[in-house]
């Protein structure tokens, strides 16, 4: 049988190395938030005839009518996307007749958002509110699920450490690809994390209820084996299903979907790979460190431990 346990270690050390950077760049350069958490406008258009210009004549077009803080790209399909402070319509007319004659073509305007700094707040707080609420939601149900299992509520919390773990690989996805691709944190960027959270709650379920249905049947061999061999039993069906009907699907979608969606492609993309890597190599053996109370000799010197 394949000894998925013995390197635990090795899991936890692999999933360091995946968040570390991603916590690296958030805490010198910050997660650059869209308008949808800090207010602001977001601007879509099109020349009728002409290829976009750089983007960095668009930004110096917005600076003279005295708008700040403007990020422009372009896309595939040749539009332009301006994002900045909010503009109401009066704004949104001048930057389009200023564009027309600086370009000297028609624009076509393909969406036009503005939200207000109130309500970017309100939808932050909610996203914090609605994150929480998974969380909890996820406990309780898993010690209405596992009631009759002895440490209930530990499953419950090894559940909740790997949606932790998840969460942060995303985060540290969304960060490397703001500071070198010029991401940002949107309502899509919740959408994806929320998802994560929920399939990688049903991975840990599954196999969390394979070690609950053996822990029935084979009562005398150690935790740690018990676990392993429940690990072993779901692994195949969770890789296959994952890669069979979501993970092919969404590289497809991040391969060719467009640049609205390629963001959010490969967040999901990451996250949902991660919360399959999750259940099986980080809820499962932190349930088994948490069973082994192993942390009381991860400082202890060699020597001494030899000797115990």
């Amino acid at each position: 049988m394949i000894n998925i346990l013995g390197k635990r270690y090795y899991f936890f050390l692999f999933s360091l190395i995946l968040i570390l950077p991603g916590l690296i760049i958030i805490s010198i350069w910050k997660l650059p938030l869209a308008i949808d958490f800090t207010g602001g406008s977001y601007l879509e258009v099109k020349l009728d005839h002409q290829q976009p210009p750089p983007p960095a004549e668009v930004v110096l077009l917005f600076e003279s009518l005295g708008i700040k803080d403007v990020q422009v790209t372009t896309t595939d399909q040749g539009s332009i996307i301006a994002k900045s402070s909010f503009l109401d319509s009066n704004e949104q007319n001048k930057i389009i007749q200023a564009m027309e004659q600086k370009f000297n073509d028609t624009i076509t305007i393909l969406r036009f958002d503005s939200v207000g700094p109130v309500i970017g707040q309100q939808v932050t707080q909610r996203a914090a509110i609605a994150l929480v609420i998974a969380a909890i939601g996820v406990v309780l149900y898993i010690l209405f699920s596992f009631r009759g299992v002895e440490h209930a509520l530990r499953y419950g919390l090894c559940a909740i450490l790997a949606e932790f773990h998840d969460i942060l690989v995303v985060l540290s996805v969304v960060a490397i690809g703001s500071h070198f691709f010029n991401w940002q944190v949107d309502s899509l960027t919740l959408t994806a994390v929320l998802t994560v959270i929920g399939f990688s709650v049903q991975d840990t379920i599954v196999v969390f209820d394979r070690i609950r249905e053996n822990s029935s049947i084979l009562k005398r061999i150690p935790f740690e084996t018990l676990v392993n061999h429940s690990i072993v039993q779901t692994l195949q069906r969770s890789i296959n299903t994952q890669l069979m009907t979501v993970e092919f699907l969404l590289l497809a979608m991040a391969l060719f979907g467009g640049i609205t969606l390629r963001e959010f492609s490969i967040i999901l993309l990451v996250g949902l790979l991660m919360g399959t890597y999750s259940s099986i190599f980080i809820a499962a053996p932190i349930l088994v460190v948490w069973e082994n109370r192993e942390w009381r000799n991860w400082f202890k010197p060699r020597s001494r431990q030899a000797t115990v």
